[in-house]
């Protein structure tokens, strides 16, 4: 059993943005994740976007947050080493309909403090997208894409670099509150936890999981889809929510050449938007989503009724959109917090109840969250050091802290001199594992060897983008299998694709020793 200051459960976009803001001060951290990984869950399964904020509400959380988050993503993205494109966005419309509900979004974007947005004609439209559906637009500069798997795992890689701790495969199953006096003996005489400086009337919050039990004197649950689930062990009510399912095609990086800037249809009367195109940072085309309701926290099956009625949207929005390009499909949910008369859609979240002291419950934090992580992270670590101060436990600084990551140049983007050079210094760099994304053997040891400890085929996947390209991972997956046996000296049947129960291997098909 071990102490920690704060405990942090979920590790999506969020989570590990509080992680990485809290290891900013003296702080013992601690993220707990159900899964083997960071952003297995609707942290990655999402459009990639970096909003700009105009369809929020004035003064909600949603408007503020997503607009601070833009506004200073060029720095966090140079700071963390991720791809960041600020490309611009199109809202198109077709009708007068279209251009009256355009315009009330544009107006609710200059109020929110959005910079740059302007209506432009189809001519000026086509200029800026020449494949985009439409007759008249919004352009909106500010917006841009990056891509959220990177951005997650280069704050908790960051967040780890300065102190923070992950436990992957740790489900929480229960959390309560003890006093100084149930604690066991062994744990008040620990060195650690004396350094702590615990007084007396201090309670603490005692979590369990599937792997053993920890004691943490702040809680925050940033658990995503399961928010609610953890709110209820921590003491606090449940908020309505509901799901809305979301499908998308990934379009093959041929498509890519087609679309520079993303295309938004104009928005509903609610202020939500149907199908769009959006392009990735690496080249390919995300089409969708195609809304529907879901109660099931992790139904991210796709459905043929859905995919065909996104493939007809698609169309509108991406005159080149054929199915030729289709690669992959996904699904997302955004569990959005709803008033359960009205069905209005309601903003974040964001918790700290005095009853329940020393906790932070987020629920319902969707989209914006991949935007608004970073300032909601900082709102929470002021919470948690503020309140220190007030009680006389000074927070101090981790004058260690470092907030910029090491990142190295994808092979696939090298001059020819720098793969030459590259191949000099390590010969890992001549063997070509990916063929379709022009991953190495070098950048595949790089990633088995991560600072999260990560051994997950996704996520080597992820950090390399071995696998996702145009034969996903039919000419590269068996290599990096053989691969993460050798390096780990682990058996086949101890490797997992993405889940704790995802075995790759069960066993051999039949004997190597030939038959009599």
């Amino acid at each position: 059993m071990e102490v920690y200051d704060v405990a942090v459960i979920g590790a999506g976009v969020v989570g590990c943005a509080v992680a990485r803001e809290l290891s900013r001060y003296r702080l013992n951290v601690l993220v707990l994740e159900k899964e083997l990984d960071v952003a297995t869950g609707n942290s990655s399964r999402n459009t990639g976007m970096l909003h700009a904020g105009f369809t929020y509400k004035l003064g909600s959380r949603r408007a503020r947050y997503s607009v601070e988050g833009n506004q200073e993503f060029d720095e966090v993205a140079a700071e963390l080493g991720i791809p960041f494109k600020r490309t611009g966005k199109l809202v198109v419309g077709f009708t007068d309909h279209d251009r009256a509900n355009i315009l009330k979004f544009k107006a609710n974007g200059e109020a929110n403090g959005v910079r740059g947005i302007r209506m432009i004609d189809a001519e000026e439209m086509h200029r800026i997208e020449p494949n985009a559906g439409g007759n008249f637009a919004m352009y909106v500069p500010s917006s841009g894409i990056l891509d959220p798997m990177q951005y997650t795992i280069a704050l908790g890689e960051n967040a780890c670099k300065n102190g923070a701790q992950f436990r992957f495969g740790s489900r929480v199953t229960g959390i309560v509150r003890v006093g100084h006096e149930a604690l066991p003996k062994t744990l008040l005489t620990d060195r650690k936890v004396q350094a702590m400086q615990l007084s007396e009337e201090e309670d603490l919050y005692r979590i369990t999981t599937n792997r053993g039990m920890i004691y943490a004197k702040w809680v925050v649950n940033s658990a995503g889809a399961y928010a609610n689930e953890i709110g209820r062990l921590l003491g606090y009510n449940p908020v309505p929510q509901v799901g809305y399912k979301g499908e998308y095609y990934v379009l093959d990086k041929k498509a890519g050449a087609y679309l520079r800037t993303p295309v938004y249809p104009a928005p509903k009367d609610n202020g939500g938007f149907v199908t769009h195109a959006t392009p990735t940072v690496d080249g390919n085309i995300l089409v969708g989503p195609d809304w529907y309701y879901t109660h099931i926290p992790e139904d991210y099956a796709n459905e043929k009724q859905s995919l065909d009625r996104l493939f007809e949207d698609g169309r509108k929005m991406f005159t080149k959109m054929e199915r030729r390009f289709f690669i992959r499909n996904f699904a997302g949910i955004r569990w959005r917090n709803i008033d359960p008369e009205t069905r209005e859609i309601l903003d974040f979240s964001i918790r700290a109840d005095e009853t329940i002291p020393n906790t932070v419950s987020l629920v319902g934090i969707e989209s914006p969250g991949v935007t608004a992580a970073l300032p909601i992270a900082r709102r929470i670590t002021s919470l948690i050091c503020g309140r220190e101060e007030e009680h006389g436990h000074l927070v101090a600084a981790n004058e260690n802290f470092d907030p910029k990551r090491k990142v190295y140049k994808r092979f696939s983007e090298m001059t020819l001199e720098e793969k030459a050079e590259a191949i000099r210094e390590n010969p890992d760099y001549g063997q070509i594992f990916c063929r379709c994304e022009n991953v190495t053997r070098a950048e595949i040891l790089r990633a088995i060897h991560n600072p999260l400890g990560v051994h997950t085929l996704t996520g080597i996947k992820n950090r390399t983008r071995s696998m996702m390209g145009r034969c996903q991972g039919g000419y590269c997956q068996t290599r990096i299998t053989e691969l993460l046996e050798q390096e780990l000296g682990v058996r086949p049947e101890d490797l997992r694709y993405q889940k704790e129960n995802g075995w790759l291997f069960t066993g051999l098909m039949r004997s190597a020793e030939k038959e009599d």
